[in-house]
């Protein structure tokens, strides 16, 4: 069986009616990447929403920004996320500089017609009762923006039962959102939209590839939240593309697309096929191994299960790898 060539246009799950309201989904699901991982020409043809990361790390001119702006589709949506001397060097101390940080963030928002801005803090901040108040202070000082403030707490201390409590009390009173992965934690506090942000269930974060019964499980979850408000949904793992786009046919049509075209051992081949041999065991488990394959209509697996039962052996070429995957496929 030869792999199609565009597996994305392949239907190769209906779970729902493609009616929308019938599917329980009321308010719009808007589906983007953290970042551009393709050609801006491409993306902009597939998908209606980018969160710009590079304004974590520098403050791009406005011509710049007016470019992109100008280069998007006119109802193509912009989210933004903070210059990490908000969250990182001043970690929300109220002073000058961070002021001065949040007000250069709003400017390129506004230049964007970006409406959320999101503040991404890093683990090593943690709910300790001194960072809260330099919280509370800091958004009681920033004065009112027509931007929503969404912030993106790190690390494991942030989602227990009573500090989640206590976010939300501080997240009421100044109408911040809070965002996390779907998979790991629901949020303390949605107000008029939701953002959620996907990194990834793997040992190494970022690389990982969403299944099709993941994929399910998301849209049931945001679906919790899209009954009075926009919900956003922002990839950020390695296959975000691919996955973003799975997840926009799911939402819209009620169609998962396979991710090969293809089944099996052709599926795998699909997968493994840009391999420069030779190459050893261990590098391919490295480099593919976190990654899935159409092993049959609907099911996919990890590269992984296949990989950890070929010899440890060096691999001079792509027929010689797929000769041992096909033993253990049984194909």
């Amino acid at each position: 069986m030869h792999c199609n060539a565009h597996p994305l246009n392949q239907k190769s799950l209906v779970l729902f009616p493609t009616n929308l309201e019938s599917r329980g989904l009321n308010m719009p699901i808007k589906i983007g990447c953290c970042g551009f991982p393709v050609s801006k020409t491409k993306y902009y043809r597939e998908l209606p929403l980018v969160e710009i990361n590079s304004t974590f790390y520098n403050y791009p001119k406005q011509s710049i920004l007016l470019k992109w702006r100008r280069e998007a589709p006119e109802n193509f949506e912009f989210t933004v996320k903070a210059h990490q001397d908000i969250s990182h060097t001043h970690r929300f101390n109220p002073n000058n500089e961070c002021i001065k940080a949040l007000n250069l963030m709003v400017e390129i928002c506004k230049t964007l017609n970006s409406k959320i801005l999101l503040i991404q803090t890093p683990a090593s901040f943690k709910p300790e009762e001194s960072n809260l108040k330099k919280v509370k202070e800091f958004f009681g000082k920033i004065g009112k923006h027509k931007i929503f403030w969404v912030w993106e707490t790190r690390g494991d201390e942030w989602f227990k039962p009573e500090t989640k409590k206590t976010l939300k009390k501080i997240f009421d009173e100044y109408g911040i959102i809070h965002c996390t992965d779907p998979f790991i934690s629901q949020p303390a506090r949605v107000g008029e939209i939701a953002y959620f942000r996907l990194h990834g269930l793997g040992k190494r974060l970022y690389y990982y590839q969403y299944s099709d019964d993941e994929l399910k499980k998301l849209l049931e979850t945001v679906k919790k939240f899209n009954k009075k408000r926009e919900v956003y949904v922002l990839f950020n793992n390695l296959t975000m593309f691919t996955d973003a786009l799975r997840f926009k046919s799911l939402v819209e049509k009620g169609e998962l697309p396979s991710l090969t075209g293809c089944f099996g051992l052709e599926s795998f081949k699909k997968v493994v096929e840009k391999t420069k041999f030779p190459t050893s065991k261990p590098k391919l488990l490295k480099m593919h191994g976190w990654k899935l394959f159409d092993l049959k209509h609907g099911k996919q697996i990890l590269v992984e299960s296949v990989l950890e039962q070929i010899p440890t052996k060096t691999y001079n070429s792509l027929d010689e790898l797929l000769s041992e995957a096909k033993k253990v496929l049984g194909g």
